[in-house]
């Protein structure tokens, strides 16, 4: 796959002579050139590796997911789309973050499946080609069809299917497709994967195809499509959408809530965990040894959590990652993602590639369990009805906070993932071969400096996404990684959330949720919650809404910040809920203790429900074809 970088350029010059401005693009032109580009192995690695090109980058600051959630803001001066849809500002006239009909750097994907499909058309034409290395190609672009497929269905809903290209000659009707229902939608997608399966390799692990798709990938996304499908949003929903109906009367949702849904995703998510371990997926485990920065009050499991933890996102195709995508933003591209969260150091020369401004919001600080692994609000050992209030930390909470200084009691006592993910006043950065101690009042090393729009509006610093070896005092000193698009703990996840809504609670479903927990470093579920010493809700796990609850905080810490928290909350029909509310943290612009630790709204978010569970299609989209129906309120 690096190899195929180099050619996205060229196969983009070659693919332009036969673009269409036809909807959808289904149908390309100038067949001829389609011919030469198929004739040789070399050239037709360039339409490939364009099939890849469509691949959404998450670790653009401008360009990821995760900037739509209530998980992180950012000062007013640089807002992203991402946190304009969150506030409200989404149209139909423009929308933004568009993957229907394409946006900023991210083409759009209707296009990229008219590439994926102009290579299966034509890739068996190769001379130089054995059939084997024909059947892989041909797979590896079905599954990005499927996928691309999959991306659309997520943020519209029910979708065309574009399964081949148009011949030159169609005709204006059959140009204008139609959008399918959600189950036909699901059903094609779950096809194409399961057709592509069959000639993929069970695993791509030669360092000059890193992240090409193979079996275990293409299994492990189609547990995510049926654990998605089988949710509360695309199953059975008749509260939002027993009137979306197409030009024939037929709902375009499922009308009546399908219990089979939840067998399938938990037998697809059992298979794809096999297939992960079979091939040498693990939870990820930091082999080096931590550096020793406390000495004294050194606690070595704890430190060791933490680089488990942290590393399991950065370090670089790692046992952890399943898939990743091998065209991060470069180190020559000023707007990648660590930028934008990595804290500035106060005594470098330069902090061009230190923007120090994407905050996580102060629910999320909130979100985080206690160190015995429950939500702040169930554990009765933790002073949650005081966490706002300031405390001196302890000899005991050193390696939490920097001893004897004065900080929220909302900051100490939580488990290691609060402690590796997210950075506060008083708290510790970790970083090449550094402990820096965080001072985040204004005027102070991290602060904001007197009105300067580079700063952390919450008074809360992303670490999770950065680098411990990224520096700040330039972009080509950030050391890029493959952004993790699933991982192996997902697939734990969707088994035990599947598993408790296919048959409620069980071992299984325990046993998923611990190999996550254990390795943050926190008690087991059955630990945690049937201890009454400790417990607010005594047995919570036992039932089967009590457990749906903590797979789905879970899965919020786990996966934060990997651009999943939106979509969660869209699928279990909870969006309104989360997204309706302001932004808080802490009083930044304060130089006193007193004054910084105040709760203060630092944004707004806004959600219309039902209109914004799903994104609009183009106004021109609906213009060029008829056919298309909007989404509802849009």
């Amino acid at each position: 796959m690096k190899n195929m970088n180099k050619k996205i350029i060229i196969i983009g010059l070659l693919f332009g002579m036969f673009s269409c401005d036809e909807y959808l693009d289904i149908v390309p032109d100038q067949t001829q050139q389609i011919d030469l580009l198929f004739e040789r192995k070399e050239v037709a690695y360039t339409a490939l590796a364009t099939c890849y090109a469509y691949l959404p980058k998450n670790d653009g600051v401008y360009t990821s997911f995760m900037m739509m959630s209530d998980e992180v803001t950012t000062p007013i001066a640089k807002e992203t789309d991402g946190i304009r849809i969150m506030k409200g500002q989404q149209s139909a006239s423009n929308p933004k973050f568009g993957l229907w009909s394409g946006w900023s750097d991210q083409g759009p994907l209707w296009e990229g499946i008219r590439h994926c499909n102009v290579l299966i058309e034509n890739i068996y034409n190769v001379v130089d080609m054995t059939e084997e290395e024909m059947n892989t190609w041909a797979a590896e672009a079905k599954f990005l069809k499927a996928y691309y497929h999959f991306l659309l269905f997520t943020y519209y809903g029910p979708i065309p299917i574009v399964d081949e290209n148009l011949p030159i000659s169609a005709s204006d009707t059959e140009v204008r497709v139609k959008r399918r229902t959600v189950d036909e939608s699901v059903a094609y997608i779950v096809e194409t994967i399961d057709e592509a399966i069959v000639h993929l390799p069970a695993r791509v692990l030669s360092s000059n195809d890193l992240g090409r798709i193979d079996q275990v990938i293409a299994k492990a996304i189609k547990s995510r499509v049926l654990t998605y499908a089988a949710s509360p949003l695309f199953n059975g929903n008749t509260e939002m959408y027993s009137g979306f109906v197409n030009e024939d009367g037929e709902h375009f949702f499922n009308q009546s809530y399908d219990q089979n849904k939840w067998d399938l995703a938990r037998d697809a998510s059992l298979d794809a965990i096999s297939a992960a371990l079979e091939n040498g997926v693990s939870l990820y485990e930091f082999t080096s040894t931590p550096p020793n920065y406390e000495d004294e009050y050194e606690d070595e499991e704890f430190i060791q959590t933490l680089y488990d933890l942290k590393y399991s996102i950065v370090d670089k195709w790692n046992s952890e990652l399943i898939w990743g995508n091998s065209n991060p933003v470069r180190d020559n591209d000023w707007w990648q993602m660590q930028a934008a969260c990595m804290i500035k150091d106060p005594n470098a020369s330069s902090v061009e590639a230190a923007w120090q401004w994407i905050a996580p919001t102060l629910r999320i600080a909130e979100l985080f369990y206690s160190q015995n692994g429950l939500p702040i609000d169930e554990d009765l050992t933790y002073d949650y009805q005081n966490r706002y209030n300031i405390t001196s930390v302890g000899g005991s909470q050193n390696l939490q906070a920097q001893y004897g200084a004065s900080t929220a009691k909302l900051n100490l006592d939580r488990e290691p993932r609060f402690y590796s993910s997210l950075g506060f006043d008083r708290g510790y950065n970790r970083t090449w071969g550094n402990l820096w101690q965080l001072r985040m009042k204004k005027g102070e090393s991290h602060g904001r400096i007197a009105n300067s729009d580079d700063y952390l509006i919450t008074g809360y610093a992303l670490k999770k996404l950065v680098h411990p070896d990224s520096e700040g005092d330039g972009y080509s000193k950030i050391v890029t990684y493959a952004w993790p698009m699933i991982r192996l703990s997902e697939l734990y996840l969707n088994y035990a959330e599947a598993v408790n809504e296919s048959s409620g609670p069980s071992s299984d479903a325990y046993n998923a949720l611990n190999a996550v927990r254990q390795r943050a470093g926190i008690p087991n579920v059955e630990d945690a919650w049937s201890d009454p010493s400790i417990s607010v809700n005594v047995n919570k796990h036992t039932n089967q809404e009590g457990l749906r609850e903590i797979i789905r905080q879970e899965r919020l810490i786990e996966l934060s910040f990997e651009g999943n928290r939106y979509n969660d909350l869209r699928r279990w029909k909870l969006a309104e809920e989360y997204f309706n509310s302001p932004v808080f943290g802490w009083s930044v612009d304060e130089t006193t203790v007193s004054g910084y630790y105040n709760i203060t709204q630092v944004g707004i978010r806004s959600f219309n429900n039902p209109r914004d569970y799903f994104h609009p299609i183009s106004i021109n989209e609906i213009t060029i074809n008829p056919n298309l129906i909007q989404n509802p309120g849009w």
